[in-house]
């Protein structure tokens, strides 16, 4: 005899399952897996960064040239996002998110036998495509399992691991390419991806309020039209591609200004800035806690403002003072990221995965497109060629900020508080 479903005919059968919330231990376990997602990304698709000049020697290639190892991955995770999320919307975020690191591991070990720079942009590229739909999907998790009073610390842990993620990769590339090779340094990365993957497969919780949408054609015309007709989110895709066209144009090229004089850093050495993304690790995480308290319009423009106070520090010629502007440039992009990319969620409702795979499509592409073309500036100007592009990107993000602040919030028109974290 077949057992009986208990609750089957009970009204409390049709009671809404319980978000995640803060001290519990599917709340821990959630942020652990996001964590560990968020790590493996950023670790697998930076972790070139720091070989850039190495390549330049060994394939006999110019630096923007050089720069497409890295610009080529997250150009073709941009271009995947928006598939990535049709995906999640079908067949559900778990499922989107662990196949997606998966198959990255297995890409970026592949990667470590290239015989031509031709054949690493080919794998760089699939990395960044089938990593897609970690990112595209991750939003839209935390959005819909995370009780709302938590989802900002919730999405700054996840930003954390990002941060961290991609100060590991590039440190541990540049200290094993000293030490062995850049081969070898390709293969533990890819090592690292397949412990994250095993991870996030065993400690993500199942999704409780997934309900899948219809992947027609005309359903995703209609939501990308009613995302890009809201007054805030499409300054906010814009947000996200002018702060990554300027996070990745100051680490892409900040080794090839410490390998130079003054500084005739070796490559461990440039390798060890990337500590500095420890930084970001905490800003993330302090951002989250600072915008479910005070609203993402009153720390967005803040942060903005810090990330372009340590560009100008950078301009100096002593090696603490350019270390201590890139900390301050990278605590306030970390923090400025996490709010940004919190408010696309809370403002996009039910069509998260799509608003979070515009935002992220807008995201990479910057920093695939800024990226590259502050390598003419570095070619023209050096240093300060490239530090007037950063602050411009920057300047530009302040003013659109600005402008978001007086954006109306979703939902009733009562006067925010100072606590508020309306959208």
């Amino acid at each position: 005899m077949a057992t009986p479903q208990p609750n089957s005919a009970h009204p409390a059968s049709t009671a809404p399952t319980p978000l995640l919330q803060v001290g519990t231990a599917a709340f821990r376990r959630a942020n652990l897996a996001m964590f560990c997602g968020g790590f493996a990304t950023f670790a697998m698709l930076y972790g070139t960064q720091p070989m850039l000049p190495l390549f330049t020697a060994i394939f006999g290639v110019t630096p923007a040239i050089a720069s497409l190892s890295v610009s080529a991955g997250t150009a073709a995770l941009a271009m995947m996002l928006i598939p990535a999320s049709v995906l999640s919307d079908r067949f559900g975020r778990e499922r989107v998110m662990k196949l997606s690191l998966v198959l990255a591991a297995a890409i970026a070990l592949a990667s470590a036998a290239v015989t031509d720079f031709t054949q690493l942009l080919v794998l760089r590229a699939l990395l960044g495509a089938v990593l897609a739909g970690l990112p595209a999907a991750a939003m839209a998790y935390l959005g819909e399992e995370v009780e709302p009073s938590a989802q900002g610390r919730a999405m700054g842990l996840y930003i954390a691991g990002n941060a961290l993620g991609g100060m590991s990769g590039r440190f541990l590339a540049a200290m094993l390419t000293d030490w062995s090779s850049w081969r070898m340094a390709l293969a533990v990365l890819g090592a690292l991806g397949c412990v994250a993957a095993l991870v996030f497969w065993r400690q993500l919780p199942a999704s409780r309020h997934f309900r899948p949408r219809s992947v027609a054609v005309g359903r995703i015309v209609a939501d990308t039209r009613a995302i890009l007709a809201d007054s805030g989110l499409p300054w906010l895709f814009f947000t996200g591609f002018v702060l990554m066209g300027a996070f990745v144009g100051l680490y892409n090229y900040l080794g090839f200004r410490l390998g130079e004089a003054p500084f005739f850093l070796g490559q461990t050495a440039i390798g060890a800035i990337f500590l500095l993304y420890l930084v970001g690790t905490w800003s993330s995480a302090w951002a989250g806690r600072l915008t479910d308290r005070f609203g993402r319009r009153n720390v967005l423009w803040m942060m903005i403002a810090v990330s372009g106070t340590g560009i100008a520090i950078t301009l100096s010629e002593h090696l603490l003072v350019v270390l201590l502007g890139v900390a301050v440039f990278t605590f306030g992009y970390f923090g400025a990221h996490t709010t940004a990319s919190g408010w696309v969620g809370r403002r996009a409702l039910d069509r998260r995965a799509l608003a979070a795979a515009l935002y992220l499509c807008s995201y990479y592409l910057g920093g695939s497109l800024i990226g590259s073309v502050s390598g003419l500036a570095w070619s023209l100007e050096r240093w300060p060629g490239v530090a007037a592009v950063l602050a411009l990107c920057v300047t530009i993000a302040l003013g659109v900020a600005l402008h978001l602040r007086r954006v109306p919030p979703i939902g009733p028109t009562a006067p925010l508080a100072l606590g508020s974290a309306r959208a």
